[in-house]
C-alpha cells in the first residue's frame, strides 16, 4: 500500500569536510557517524564528529579495493561496505565486504571477508549506457543482506536478497517497486521495524520513502510511505538512523560547469515519529528510564539490562552532537545538563548489543 505522509522539516547539520565530499555510504556506531567514498578512492571508512564536522579518524581496509563503494550496513557483530556500484552493468565482480565491529573498534587497519554475488536474473553484460544493473543501496534484515537496485532506465528499483556469509552466492529476485526514481542508499532500523530508502530525481530532487512490514520475502509488501522532505535540489548519497526518531542524511558535492551550478557535500538530519513512546509514558519500556526533576539541573537514567554499557551522547535537534563520554557506567548515573540551552535534545546509550535513545527538553 502507498499513502503520501505529511511533510517533515530537514535541518543541515554542516558541511562534510573535503576528505569525504565524494560521501556515499553513512552509518552510525557507538556514538560516531561513519562514511566513505565513491568510486576510485581509497578503500578507507571515515569518522566524522557530528559537532566539529572534522574527519577524527580513518580506518583501512588493507585486503580491498574501492571499485565502486556505494553503501554501509550493519548488524550487531558486522559492518557491510557495499562494492557493487555498476553504472553500465558489465560488472562480473560484485561484492560486500564484512568487517567485524569488534576489530573495527580497536585498530586502524583491518581486513575484510568478502561475500561475491551475481543477480540471478541478469544473462546481459553489454556495456549499453547508463544501466537498471546499478546499485547503491544495502541493508541488513535478519540473516540477510538486501540489494536494492538504482535503475537508470526505469527508475524503478528491485530487492535482491544474498546471505551474510562469506563466499560465492546468487542474489535472489525478491520484489520491486516503481520508486520513480534513483535509490542511493537504504537504513533499516531493527528497533523500530522501518526501513528508509532514500534517493534523488534526474532533477536532483531528493525523496525518502519509509516502509512497514519488510520481511526477507518481501521488502515492498507492507506499507510504503513518501516522506515528503524539504531538502530540496541535492545529490542525496547515504542514511543512517541514530536512534529510534532521528535520522542522517549525507550529500556528494556535485558540480555542473556548463550551467554554473555547484552544491555542496553536506549532512542533514530529520526527525520522525516511529517509537510513540515518551519517557514520561507509563507503559514505555521498563529497561531505560530518562527523566528530570522539575527545577532541576540534573538528567537521569535508570537501566536494567545484561549488556556492557559502553557509554552516552547528547545531540541537539540538528543531529550535532553536544556532549560524549566513552567508559563503563553504573546503571544509574546523574548527567548535568546546566549548560544547556532551551531547546530539544537527544539522550544515546551505547551497550553491546546497540543504541537505545530518548528525547528530553531544557526550558
Amino acid at each position: 500500500m502507498l499513502s503520501l505522509s505529511a511533510q517533515t522539516e530537514v535541518r543541515q547539520v554542516g558541511e562534510l569536510p573535503d576528505r569525504v565530499w565524494e560521501t556515499s555510504g553513512l552509518l552510525y556506531h557507538k556514538g560516531k557517524l561513519i562514511t566513505h567514498n565513491d568510486s576510485g578512492n581509497s578503500a578507507q571508512l571515515f569518522e566524522i564528529d557530528t559537532l566539529t564536522m572534522f574527519v577524527t579518524r580513518s580506518v583501512s581496509i588493507s585486503n580491498a579495493e574501492n571499485i565502486d563503494w556505494e553503501d554501509l550496513a550493519q548488524d550487531e557483530e558486522y559492518f557491510y561496505i557495499a562494492d557493487f556500484g555498476n553504472n553500465v552493468g558489465i560488472r562480473q565482480n560484485l561484492k560486500v565486504y564484512r568487517v567485524s565491529k569488534n576489530l573495527y573498534d580497536s585498530v586502524d587497519t583491518i581486513s575484510a571477508d568478502e561475500i561475491g554475488f551475481a543477480y540471478e536474473d541478469q544473462t546481459d553484460f553489454t556495456n549499453t549506457g547508463n544501466s537498471d544493473w546499478d546499485a547503491e543501496a544495502l541493508f541488513a534484515l535478519d540473516d540477510q543482506l538486501i540489494i536494492l537496485t538504482k535503475q537508470w532506465q526505469t527508475n524503478n528499483t528491485v530487492a535482491y536478497a544474498i546471505p551474510k556469509i562469506p563466499g560465492n552466492h546468487t542474489a535472489r529476485r525478491m520484489d520491486s517497486f516503481p520508486i520513480n526514481g534513483l535509490v542511493t542508499s537504504a537504513s533499516y532500523n531493527a528497533q523500530t521495524e522501518k526501513l528508509y530508502v532514500l534517493g534523488y530525481s534526474s532533477i536532483l530532487g531528493s525523496f525518502v520513502y519509509r516502509i512497514s512490514g519488510a520481511t526477507t520475502e518481501a521488502i515492498f509488501g507492507g506499507t510504503v510511505e513518501n516522506i515528503d522532505i524539504t531538502i530540496g535540489f541535492s545529490q542525496t548519497e547515504g542514511i543512517t538512523f541514530v536512534g529510534d526518531n532521528e535520522y542522517l542524511v549525507s550529500s556528494e558535492r556535485f558540480v555542473d560547469e556548463a550551467r554554473g551550478i555547484e552544491l555542496p557535500s553536506l549532512l542533514y538530519s530529520f526527525s520522525t515519529s516511529d517509537a510513540e513512546l515518551t519517557p514520561t509514558d507509563p507503559e514505555a519500556t521498563t529497561d531505560f528510564v530518562l527523566y528530570r526533576q522539575f527545577g532541576s539541573n540534573e538528567l537521569q537514567f535508570q537501566l536494567v539490562t545484561d549488556q556492557p554499557v559502553l557509554g552516552w551522547a547528547i545531540f541537539d535537534s540538528t543531529g550535532r552532537r553536544i556532549h560524549y563520554l566513552s567508559e563503563d557506567l553504573f546503571e544509574n548515573e546523574t548527567i548535568d545538563v546546566a549548560t544547556l540551552h532551551p531547546a530539544i535534545y537527544y539522550f544515546s546509550l551505547y551497550l553491546g548489543n546497540g543504541t537505545l535513545s530518548r528525547a528530553f527538553a531544557v526550558d
